[in-house]
């Protein structure tokens, strides 16, 4: 049977496939960036909004310094954590008639979107009890929901990155969408105090919620119908079993020394980025809605950078820039530690923080798509899903265990315990660029170049 010529893979085709990054980046931030505000925190004149749903769930420790919302979000992110593997491999072992991929998030767009819309209106009975559960529910649901559309979707990062070149280019644009999805979630107060007149104080926000989960849900489905993976991909289902496909990623030593990195990485950064609400409106004492204008001066230099870094990982490698981020990003937690009040503080952090996220925005994604390639040439056998769910499954552990760290933390609800935090948060990310200079990525590039040349 004549083997079918497959369509060539075009910068204009990654373009469009990073639109569903911007999707479920946005409902991602929403969640991250505002649930825990709007449910933990403790309202003031300058921010009457914080923690407006905080009367609904058990506010007290439960255990030790634990408390039940940090509890229920670290309980999600292991969940997620979890059901990443089995996605993965479901994924890579799947024939469907559209492809491994797309089927998926197809299917998952508009319950993801549905799910987040719920999270800030379900548990808000009369029964805190019942709010209490009503949050555990929705929110397992939600971090199924987001794993089922983006366990597939990370798995073509490598798959339409067929060359070197591509990989890099899909992660930086990728990287564009994701900063820009997340930068818009923090527009939500702003949109919430437009609809404030119309919807009350606590509707406006829902509101704020569904008008954003929309445009999200669209964006995700737009790549989903317009890309036809088998036009694109040859499309081999894995016959390896998911935990046994799970244990090959985490056997391969070059996948270990990249993951124990990036699982501190995401630990300081989660710890940082659900802290961002609270060092701005708490220590810095500026309003939440200024929270927009700082992550968007924020993004606007990190995408002029983006270039610089594209063009600096093809020569001099990804390797260097990436230890580069993560010991700026230690300069950025540390400035915040000790920052004081004003809005000049919102600024210095958002242009120092600009430049290790460009640089780790783009170029992990391109070194998970680099030891998948290893092993697909090697093997014969692409497991691209498991490679990038193992990824997810590591740092989705450090990121809850940041989650009860930061609520456990910050219970006192104190200057100094929000500074704590970012004192951790320095600490933790100074530890994980040293270790990344076990990653040997000039022996990847190599084996790569000589396994393709033998094709």
């Amino acid at each position: 049977m004549e083997k079918k010529q497959l369509k060539p893979i075009t910068n204009g085709l990654l373009w469009i496939f990073a639109i569903g990054q911007f999707g479920w980046s946005l409902l991602s931030g929403v969640v991250s960036n505002w649930m825990v505000y709007y449910y933990t925190g403790s309202p003031d004149a300058q921010n009457p909004n914080t923690g407006i749903f905080a009367g609904f769930i058990t506010q007290e420790p439960i255990l030790f310094k634990l408390t039940l919302f940090g509890m229920v979000l670290a309980a999600g992110r292991i969940f997620d954590a979890i059901t990443d593997p089995l996605i993965a491999g479901w994924s890579d072992r799947s024939n469907y008639k559209g492809g491994r991929r797309i089927p998926f998030m197809r299917v998952m767009a508009i319950p993801f979107a549905l799910c987040t819309i719920a999270l800030f209106v379900l548990p808000q009975t009369g029964n805190q009890g019942l709010n209490d559960f009503a949050l555990f529910v929705l929110l397992m649901v939600f971090y199924l929901f987001m794993t089922m559309f983006c366990t597939p979707y990370n798995a073509l990062i490598a798959e339409l990155g067929d060359t070197q070149q591509h990989r890099i280019n899909v992660s930086t644009y990728i990287s564009f969408t994701f900063i820009v999805g997340q930068s818009i979630s923090f527009l939500l107060p702003n949109v919430a105090g437009a609809l404030q007149g119309s919807f009350g104080q606590a509707g406006s926000i829902r509101m704020a919620v569904a008008i954003m989960s929309t445009i999200a849900c669209l964006a995700m489905l737009f790549p989903a119908f317009y890309i036809k993976e088998r036009d694109y991909i040859e499309s081999k289902p894995s016959q390896t079993r998911p935990f046994t496909s799970l244990i090959k990623t985490f056997s391969n030593g070059q996948f270990r020394r990249f993951v124990y990195s990036d699982v501190i990485y995401f630990f300081a950064l989660t710890l940082f980025q659900t802290g961002l609400p609270f060092y701005e409106t708490k220590l810095m004492q500026v309003p939440d809605t200024m929270t927009f204008t700082l992550t968007a001066t924020m993004t606007a230099i990190s995408v002029c950078l983006y270039p610089v870094v594209n063009i600096l990982a093809k020569k001099i490698g990804k390797k260097a820039l990436i230890i580069t981020g993560f010991f700026a990003y230690s300069v950025v937690f540390a400035i915040t530690s000790i920052c004081g009040v004003g809005i000049h503080w919102g600024f210095i952090v958002a242009v120092t923080a600009a430049i290790p996220m460009a640089i780790l925005g783009i170029l992990p994604q391109a070194c998970v798509a680099d030891v998948a390639e290893v092993t697909r040439l090697e093997t014969g056998e692409d497991r691209s899903g498991m490679f990038f769910a193992a990824r997810t499954f590591a740092f989705k552990m450090g990121q809850a265990i940041a989650l009860v760290a930061f609520t456990s933390i910050t219970v006192a609800k104190t200057q100094a315990s929000y500074r704590t935090t970012a004192i951790v948060a320095f600490v933790t990310c100074f530890i994980g660029a040293v270790l990344f200079f076990a990653y040997n990525e000039k022996k990847l590039l190599n084996r790569i170049n000589e396994l393709k040349g033998n094709e």
